[in-house]
């Protein structure tokens, strides 16, 4: 499981007293643990699925891109590269990104899947995207694809 990858890179990263590492990924596992919290007060069920930890980390990689091109236009480089450091250690664990020729046809898959026609049932397709392809896809630029493919 992905949290058990993590918790063992932690490990190794403590013993090699890397300490970028070693905050970065207290900071992951942290999340992580919150969500945990969130989801016993909610309905009772306190794992985490891998779907939701891959929803987090995709989050935090896009998080620390806004803040590194906010310190870049401040000409923060010292605070720009360490941003910059903790997307690296991040990625690690995101999976293999799909390309551009492969999302076209999972599209046509998903709107096939949905029964989708028209503009209007983007919503089911983007939800359909979503729990089958969680951190495989960026979904603002898929998006923009899928409403080109239900207006023709």
């Amino acid at each position: 499981m992905l949290l058990d990858l993590i918790k063992e890179d932690l490990k190794i990263a403590m013993k090699a007293k890397d300490t970028l590492t070693v905050s970065t990924l207290r900071m992951v596992t942290s999340a992580i643990k919150n969500i945990e919290i969130n989801n016993r007060i909610s309905d009772g069920s306190s794992p985490v699925n891998e779907s939701q930890i891959i929803q987090l980390i995709s989050k935090m990689i896009k998080q620390r891109k806004e803040s590194a091109d906010i310190f870049r236009t401040s000409d923060r480089l010292d605070l720009e590269k360490k941003e910059n450091e903790e997307i690296k250690i991040i990625q690690k664990y995101m999976p293999v990104q799909i390309d551009d020729n492969k999302i076209n046809s999972i599209l046509d898959v998903a709107i096939e899947e949905t029964g989708s026609a028209q503009i209007r049932d983007m919503g089911k397709v983007m939800a359909f995207l979503k729990d089958n392809y969680s951190g495989q896809m960026d979904f603002g630029k898929v998006s923009v694809m899928l409403k080109d493919k239900l207006k023709s």
